[in-house]
């Protein structure tokens, strides 16, 4: 067994457990003392957080999640993170309790001259998130709904899940993506009773639960391919309607690009036939503008672009 399989199962041996001492780590490697002491400190340098605890009862304990152990970043690197923190104002980050203390924190990791650099920064540079009369202004919508926590928690145990909505109804379901757009988080997942897709706001979710079932990959891959609809919009779009596309489009659009220089591509959608979801992907049609070829769309979005835009 050479040395990087061994501190592989080393530190699997030790995230797996809340306290440990180095004879146990003899025993198990068969390992001598001076190699378990070595071996403790490269996975101390490689990022995993231990604590030692001296005399007769001690040992080594796992921090969970406390101060991480030092590591050290460029001026640039730091910088870097700044402005990336600075891009997520007003965006609901999860795990956000506190934006100033992050700040602050960040901050003092480099020298006060260059402190001033970054506080001129966060007055001049504007982001999807950024106030735009007064930068330093940070929306109610800042930190994110407790539910999103429990949400992402309960999403890296298991793909499936119990929800409840601000209706009282419960459904258990497999999740597909959980995104933002339009200044919120959304969930999008499968009704496994149904085997429907369903986008819903975040905001209109009021519990979060284990599942009575779980599912594996495959299963949930299948009901995914159940449940997704046939197109019933074509669109061709060109050089103008690309450039609008990418500057925005709602999130489950996708487009295939029938060029190498991604200048025109074939849209393929299926949109719901609900007063809402037709007037909104009308206007948005008419936001890409006249460089689009219709290929094929549904009677209830033609009748109402022929109302809205005659």
């Amino acid at each position: 067994m050479n040395k990087t399989t061994r501190i592989n199962l080393i530190m699997r041996y030790i995230n797996n457990r809340s306290q440990f001492t180095l004879k146990e780590l003899m025993q198990e490697f068969d390992i001598s003392r001076s190699t378990a002491i070595r071996y403790v400190r490269t996975i101390e340098d490689l990022g995993l957080p231990l604590v030692s605890e001296p005399g007769r009862n001690g040992g080594y304990v796992v921090m969970r999640n406390q101060v991480l152990p030092a590591i050290h970043f460029t001026t640039d690197e730091i910088k870097m993170m700044f402005i990336a923190f600075m891009a997520t104002r007003n965006q609901q980050l999860p795990y956000l309790t506190s934006r100033r203390t992050v700040t602050e924190k960040l901050l003092g990791l480099i020298p006060i001259t260059q402190q001033d650099d970054l506080l001129v920064l966060s007055q001049q540079l504007v982001f999807d998130g950024t106030h735009p009369q007064n930068s330093n202004l940070l929306d109610r919508a800042d930190l994110p709904d407790p539910v999103l926590e429990a949400l992402i928690q309960q999403l890296l145990i298991s793909q499936c899940m119990q929800i409840t909505d601000n209706h009282g109804q419960t459904y258990q379901i497999a999740v597909t993506h959980l995104y933002h757009e339009q200044s919120q988080w959304w969930l999008e997942f499968i009704k496994l009773d149904t085997t429907t897709l369903v986008q819903l706001p975040l905001a209109k979710i009021t519990g979060v639960a284990a599942a009575q079932n779980d599912l594996d990959s495959q299963t949930i891959a299948d009901k995914l391919k159940a449940a997704t609809p046939k197109p019933n919009v074509v669109l061709q779009l060109g050089a103008t309607a690309v450039s609008r596309f990418k500057r925005y489009h709602p999130f489950s659009l996708s487009l295939a690009y029938t060029d190498p220089y991604q200048m025109q591509g074939i849209l393929r959608h299926y949109l719901p036939s609900t007063t809402d979801e037709i007037a909104f992907f009308g206007d948005w049609l008419q936001f890409l503008g006249e460089d689009v070829t219709v290929v094929q769309i549904p009677a209830a979005l033609r009748d109402y672009l022929k109302r809205r835009y005659n």
